[in-house]
């Protein structure tokens, strides 16, 4: 298993979410939208409380989503990893050593004979489907590419957690406080 096992990574949308996360059990989170300015502090404050980040480059408003932002990131704020949809963005995770999640809308058969192309090519540490409450499209991307698949995207009770999990996720990620809150009192 990974991200200690972790049965849910909680994905944090602004700072009241932030300071949620820092007072929970979990060690792993995904940090989704914030600006450039606030990314050193928030990492500081996660290092201090013994967190670690997965950063969603393509949502950090101020910096492009691409190789030199990917740079950027490993050199000056050093997260657990990275998420992008962008290829580029994943190869440079990867070569800097740190979680490459590579994410995945999947919207109908092109979408997803697409993404399967792409993710052959940059080889992700993990991928994120989403919407993660599609069981048989979280089975069929492990299928094709047997790399760890992370469910995300609608994804608001212990119900449809457990669907995405049953089906072959390593774990969820959402920004539902509610869900979070369920798994922080579940045992491993």
């Amino acid at each position: 298993m990974c991200f200690s096992d972790q049965r849910v990574l909680p994905a944090i949308r602004n700072m009241k979410q932030f300071e949620r996360f820092l007072d929970s059990p979990f060690e792993y989170g995904v940090l989704l939208d914030t600006n450039i300015g606030q990314l050193k502090g928030i990492i500081r404050a996660s290092n201090a409380a013994g967190k670690k980040m997965l950063i969603h480059i393509d949502l950090i408003h101020g910096l492009k989503n691409d190789e030199y932002a990917a740079e950027y990131i490993y050199q000056e704020i050093k997260p657990a990893g990275i998420i992008s949809t962008r290829s580029v963005v994943i190869k440079k995770a990867k070569q800097r050593g740190i979680y490459a999640v590579q994410r995945l809308f999947l919207l109908d058969t092109s979408a997803m004979k697409k993404s399967l192309e792409l993710i052959l090519k940059t080889q992700p540490d993990y991928i994120e489907v989403l919407p993660g409450l599609v069981p048989s499209l979280i089975q069929e991307v492990i299928q094709h590419t047997s790399i760890p698949v992370l469910a995300g995207g609608f994804v608001k009770t212990l119900e449809e957690a457990e669907q995405a999990l049953t089906a072959g996720a390593v774990a969820v990620t959402s920004s539902c406080t509610d869900l979070w809150e369920e798994y922080s009192k579940k045992p491993v």
